[in-house]
């Protein structure tokens, strides 16, 4: 059953008793191009995707936040005047962020909720994201404090980076909370500038789940994030998004090979985002297509973040003939890749690239074609 409103409403009725007072919803994303940019203070090119973290809430006021988990049959709670973390899975997102605003001075009022959600966790489409933003949207209805998409995407980032641990850029919170119906949102990390990006006619955005995981906070993402910094100190500046191809080629002999081979994915990667967003504009599918491939190749070779699976997937996408281009997308390891297909044979692309994945793998992958949808919001 696709979770809406009223799946939100009709768990919270069912857990207790009575009608909630607010239902919030906060979606996943998947990013097309820019990958490992966003912490490099470069472009990123996300949409915001048709599943979504629902809460479903009341106040409470004893100062204490009750959250029912629908989709683990968990419940945990806490207090707001007591804010520690136990590293307790789940809860601790939506700790973090009450952490991370009552930090920026907000004043919060505890409340009781059921939570549940469609966003595949850990496939690289932002389910932690997605749960922070809806957590900070539940804290300000609750709290009768504005909604301010930006400022609320920057206060669940530092509950990420700080209280999770996870050294994550601004890109996923912030689409969760500014995306926008039928466009792509490209990001400037480094001034939080955003500008639509419409979806070219004919077009299908299709995610193909591999089936594999990975553990973001114990996985290699940290390690790249310190390579990447390593680099940019190394030329002196703030980012690898204030280095040139030139620049770079001609320190070369100056990093090791992991290293140069990192910021030349940042440096080439930000360039192609900023064409991929161009070639949307101009309705140009097959120069989107193509830079999505590269991209793949850079990610797979250059900043090694792919893996068998997501190469794999990516090969089996590229053999139909509807699809314009396919890459791993987030923070790899493991999780999706996504391509952009021709609409109307997205269907048969799906079915025929999930039997080829499955027939070279074993795995039973998920794939579904999704739609860009708004951010969070108060429904």
């Amino acid at each position: 059953m696709p979770i809406d409103k009223h799946l939100a409403v009709e768990q919270f009725r069912r857990r207790f008793g009575q009608e909630p007072v607010w239902v919030v919803r906060a979606p996943g994303r998947v990013n097309l191009i820019g990958e490992h940019t966003d912490y490099n203070d470069g472009f990123v090119l996300p949409l915001a995707i048709d599943r979504a973290i629902w809460i479903a809430l009341r106040p409470r006021e004893d100062g204490r936040v009750y959250v029912y988990s629908a989709d683990f049959d968990q419940q945990a709670d806490f207090s707001l005047g007591e804010l520690v973390n136990q590293r307790a899975g789940w809860i601790e997102y939506i700790k973090g962020t009450a952490w991370s605003l009552r930090l920026a001075g907000h004043t919060l009022r505890g409340w009781e909720g059921v939570l549940l959600g469609d966003v595949p966790q850990g496939a690289g489409l932002s389910s932690s994201a997605a749960l922070e933003i809806a957590a900070a949207r539940a804290f300000a209805a609750a709290s009768d404090i504005p909604w301010d998409p930006q400022p609320m995407a920057l206060l669940a980032q530092k509950a990420e980076n700080r209280w999770v641990g996870v050294q994550c850029g601004i890109m996923d919170q912030l689409i969760s909370a500014c995306g926008i119906a039928g466009h792509a949102l490209l990001i400037d990390c480094r001034t939080l500038e955003t500008c639509p990006a419409p979806f070219p006619a004919g077009c299908a955005v299709v995610i193909l789940d591999t089936a594999t995981r990975r553990g973001l906070v114990d996985s290699q993402y940290n390690q790249r994030r310190r390579q990447c910094e390593a680099a940019a100190k190394l030329f002196g500046v703030r980012a690898l998004r204030d280095v040139t191809m030139e620049q770079l080629e001609q320190a070369a002999d100056k990093l090791d090979n992991s290293t140069f081979r990192r910021a030349r994915h940042v440096v080439t990667e930000n360039n192609r985002t900023l064409r991929a967003a161009k070639a949307m504009e101009q309705n140009d599918l097959e120069a989107l297509g193509r830079l999505m491939d590269e991209s793949h190749a850079s990610l797979r070779d250059d900043f090694e973040v792919s893996s068998d699976a997501l190469n794999t997937m990516v090969r089996c996408a590229r053999q139909h003939a509807a699809c314009y281009g396919a890459r791993m997308t987030g923070a790899g390891f493991g999780g999706c890749a996504v391509a952009v297909v021709a609409a109307q044979a997205a269907e048969d692309f799906s079915a025929a690239t999930a039997a080829a994945y499955k027939a070279q793998t074993g795995l039973e992958p998920a794939v579904y074609v999704c739609q860009a949808s708004e951010g969070a919001t108060l429904v």
